[in-house]
């Protein structure tokens, strides 16, 4: 009887093994598909999440681009936004500004008020929740700039403008819009093209600083255009290079043009499109750089700023006891404004030092004035005065021994250090 009882005991703890491995295995199982729900969920709201956010975001025309969260339009044009700006450009806009308008407050009816014409009707209208200047048939217009009103463009900048496209089967068939880089003595230009039933795209002709042209052009989906609605477009130019850009995109990439000095927008009223006008206007100076350049292409300058922070030179010289430039000074001062204008969202320190000969009432003073036409001359060059601070250092900060000759020469020097 004991014998049963141990075996019938030995089976129900084999049982009871098997029992609760199963058990066990199937909360693994469980916790795994739990696991691998929770990651999926995990991924399911960060992607919901981001075309959420891509749909409603604010674009830099302050504008949302989701207008209603259950408009199934509304969440294709999401994804596309998203492709559009994961896609590689390398468009980088001017920092300093000179010249920018996004036509709010003016007046409906009214010519807008920073602008000149050459020749049409172009009127302030309101158009898809903006203000806008609106071309009624052919027209020209250009910027009213404070200075030069005929060569105000740098050899490095950007300029930037929005336009809007009527979806599909509105009135009207096709428009071109033309953007003129006139030169002193060689024009360029761009022309936008489209029609709401059919093709649509961007074309360029842009003249070559020597002989010859490069023309070229992106057409439908190779434009980056967006239908029935607004597009962002953007031009970069450096000493040379030519860049559009639409909706972030670069589409033209022209590596030899003539340096422009205005630019005036165009409309050409070819098919009676009733919708062509421009908004969010930005001319700035500044852009991507032309290329990356070997150490050895750097200029002194370009090299002591690069490895300190700062420029130092014993060769901008003064009239004795002035703060009167020598001639001979202007080579150090145009290197020292070519880097400037290279770099024109960077501020920087114009430093006046002078030796220990003379008094500090007399010294102190005359090194502030010193810095002070340095930083003249400079803005005369085309730097930008906002980037530039005077400071007068007397005899205060030697970096040589004042006792001799060598050393008195060494004090007297001049410092641009980035700020």
């Amino acid at each position: 009887m004991k014998k049963l009882i141990t075996i019938a005991a030995a089976m129900l703890l084999v049982c009871s093994a098997a029992s609760a491995q199963n058990v066990l295995g199937r909360l693994a199982e469980r916790a795994k598909n739990a696991a691998e729900n929770a990651v999926g969920k995990k991924i399911e709201n960060a992607v919901t999440g981001a075309i959420d956010k891509a749909a409603s975001k604010k674009g830099k025309n302050g504008e949302s681009t989701k207008q209603n969260s259950g408009n199934a339009d509304v969440v294709e044009e999401s994804v596309a936004d998203v492709a559009v700006e994961t896609a590689k450009s390398d468009f980088v806009q001017g920092p300093v500004v000179l010249f920018e308008d996004n036509f709010e407050g003016e007046q409906v009816g009214e010519f807008p008020s920073r602008w000149e014409v050459d020749f049409g009707d172009i009127q302030i209208a309101k158009m898809a929740g903006r203000t806008v200047p609106k071309f009624e048939g052919e027209g020209r217009i250009y910027p009213l700039m404070e200075k030069n009103q005929e060569n105000y463009l740098p050899d490095i900048f950007t300029l930037e403008w929005d336009m809007y496209f009527a979806d599909r089967g509105t009135e009207g068939e096709i428009f071109g819009f033309d953007i003129r880089f006139d030169g002193k003595e060689k024009n360029s230009s761009s022309r936008i093209w489209y029609d709401p039933d059919g093709g649509y795209g961007i074309s360029w002709d842009c003249s070559k600083p020597g002989e010859g042209t490069t023309e070229g052009k992106a057409e439908n989906e190779k434009s980056n255009f967006k239908r029935g609605g607004w597009n962002h477009f953007a031009v970069s130019f450096n000493k040379r290079a030519f860049k559009i850009y639409v909706n972030g995109v670069r589409v033209a990439n022209v590596p030899n043009m003539a340096a422009p000095s205005n630019f005036k927008f165009e409309y050409v009223n070819s098919r009676n499109y009733p919708y062509c006008c421009i908004s969010n206007v930005r001319l700035g100076q500044g852009a991507v750089e032309l290329y990356e350049r070997n150490a050895s292409d750097l200029t002194a300058v370009e090299k002591s700023m690069q490895e300190t922070g700062k420029f130092v030179t014993n060769n901008i010289l003064f009239e004795t006891g002035k703060a009167t430039l020598k001639p001979e000074s202007m080579a150090d001062i145009q290197s020292v404004a070519d880097y400037m204008k290279k770099n024109p969202s960077v501020r920087f320190e114009v430093q006046g030092h002078c030796d220990n000969q003379g008094s500090d009432k007399v010294n102190d003073p005359l090194s502030q004035q010193r810095a002070e036409a340095i930083v003249a001359e400079l803005v005369k060059l085309g730097v930008d005065e906002w980037n530039l601070r005077a400071v007068g250092k007397g005899s205060h900060e030697p970096v040589a021994d004042n006792k001799t000759e060598e050393g008195r020469a060494q004090n007297r020097r001049v410092e641009f250090i980035k700020k």
